[in-house]
């Protein structure tokens, strides 16, 4: 199996967004949502280019340091360019108002036509107009080492809170040490404002080396602050994403080739969002134990009770003894899970529990947990057992193409067919906390059943890869076909907008 962040031409197809509200599903069978669904190529979306409607696809870019660097300074040049700023608010003031708004222009440039004081107020440039009116005798001493200065050695911000040279730039080591930049507030005990960048550059220009770890720590929190930039959460990775649309979708560094969520740079889990995946992930953790027996990899042949252990991805099981199909998640005659409908991915809920004792919701509860995170985990199983099929894959292509049975071009379909079922059963993983956490209802219904045929078409391709020999070109791509179309409809109609 390829990696999961292989790079693939998406095929599929998309149908009119009419009938996609819940009420639109109030009274439709089974039968009506397949009849909808079944829509052949000329019902593919496309967009001005005669390209398919592709639910994933994203816009992002790239930057080193040096290119978000200017990206930031290009924005606090805009905004300083378009408002009439007053003498005292320099470049760096420009840079406090944005991080205070996670650099959304309109935003800062929207309050401060709208009161100005008030915003450097809030954003702790100013103090507050009742502070700033009290008028203090110069002091004769730096109030924290008590040393007598003179009134011109004294540095203080818009607060008048004044204190010598020495203490500042040591005051600024110990926050630096603690990995404070941005946030490094006035040493007065009941003082809030904060420092800016050009006050902490005079401060440490004779710390050379403070200075620099100022500097990165602050461009640090310049990049973790705006809402279009994102580091690489790959291990020693200087890489920086940016996306002009801050949604979350599959990004992959170029340099360490990681592959994320841009906003939550948690790896990619449409059609779940943020939220939902960092729930289910927090239950898993904290239910792991509970979940530990049914992570076992062999289950007794439902009909002649022989030990079989799970060596491939594909749920479709034969029994090497008796040769009985069977569904290795249900343990269901296999005859039974068609495409038309793959009734093992649907939780059914016991319409009376509300009525119940509490220790009897409580055992619901768990197993409708259990239910999805079985077959959660069953998918992260079947994706690593796919890679070894993967692997078998690449082997005999290099074989047939030694014996001159063709060449890497004549047996590329072998390999799409494996990067396309990743790809596709990477999303199905995810389907499975989407669904733990969707509310009951026509619209949860519909997903049920647009999942279960990705499930069924899923299990179709990994059993006609897992016999690549045996299985006939044509019939392959078919199903490569029908697979990303499910695939594409399901993220189409339920991944965030």
């Amino acid at each position: 199996m390829s990696e999961a962040d292989a790079d693939m031409a998406s095929q599929g197809s998309d149908p009119d967004d009419e009938g996609l509200s819940d009420s639109s599903y109030q009274d439709y069978s089974d039968e009506d949502i397949n009849d909808y669904y079944n829509y052949g190529p000329d019902d593919m979306e496309q967009d001005d280019r005669g390209q398919i409607f592709d639910p994933e696809a994203f816009e992002y870019f790239l930057f080193n340091k040096e290119e978000a660097c200017q990206f930031l300074d290009e924005r606090v040049a805009e905004l300083t360019q378009t408002i009439q700023f007053s003498p005292q608010v320099s470049h760096t003031i420009g840079k406090v108002l944005l991080q205070a708004h996670q650099w959304v222009l309109t935003e800062v440039m929207e309050r401060f036509r709208e009161d100005s004081v008030q915003l450097m107020v809030d954003c702790r440039i100013l103090p507050p107009p009742s502070r700033a009116k009290q008028v203090e005798p110069p002091p004769k001493q730096c109030p924290v080492c008590l040393q007598a200065q003179e009134e011109k050695d004294l540095l203080s911000l818009a607060c008048n809170h004044k204190f010598c040279t020495d203490c500042w730039q040591r005051y600024f080591q110990v926050q630096v040490e603690d990995g404070v930049a941005t946030g490094v507030e006035c040493m007065w005990s009941d003082c809030r404002l904060i420092t800016t960048e050009d006050f902490a550059l005079s401060i440490l220009k004779n710390s050379p080396v403070t200075l620099r770890r100022y500097q990165q720590f602050a461009f640090n929190d310049y990049i973790k602050g705006h809402y279009q930039l994102r580091w690489c959460p790959g291990p020693d990775c200087d890489v920086i994403y940016m996306a002009p649309q801050p949604l979350g979708r599959k990004v992959q560094c170029k340099k360490c080739k990681t592959c994320c969520c841009f906003r939550c740079l948690k790896d990619y889990h449409v059609p779940a969002d943020c939220p939902t995946i960092e729930s289910w992930l927090r239950k898993c953790a904290d239910d792991s134990e509970t979940a530990n027996y049914i992570s076992a990899h062999t289950k007794d042949c439902p009909k002649c009770n022989i030990c079989i252990e799970k060596n491939g991805g594909c749920n479709h099981m034969q029994c090497f003894q008796c040769r009985y199909d069977f569904c290795w998640m249900c343990l269901g005659d296999w005859k039974t899970h068609g495409s038309e409908y793959y009734e093992c991915s649907r939780y059914k809920e016991n319409p009376n529990i509300a009525n119940e004792s509490a220790q009897a919701q409580a055992r619901e509860a768990l197993k409708k947990y259990l239910f999805y995170f079985e077959r959660w985990e069953n998918h992260q199983k079947s994706l690593k057992l796919e890679e070894q099929t993967f692997q078998r894959i690449q082997h005999r292509i290099k074989e047939k193409v030694m014996n001159n049975m063709g060449t890497w071009i004549d047996w590329q379909y072998l390999l799409d067919a494996a990067n396309l079922l990743h790809k596709c059963r990477y999303t199905l993983e995810y389907t499975y906390p989407y669904a733990y956490y969707q509310e009951g209802g026509p619209r949860k219904k519909l997903f049920e059943y647009q999942q279960a045929q990705l499930e069924a078409e899923i299990e179709n391709l990994s059993w006609k890869i897992e016999r690549a020999e045996q299985t006939d070109r044509g019939d392959l791509e078919n199903q490569m076909d029908i697979t990303e179309k499910r695939r594409l409809t399901l993220l189409r109609d339920f991944s965030e907008s």
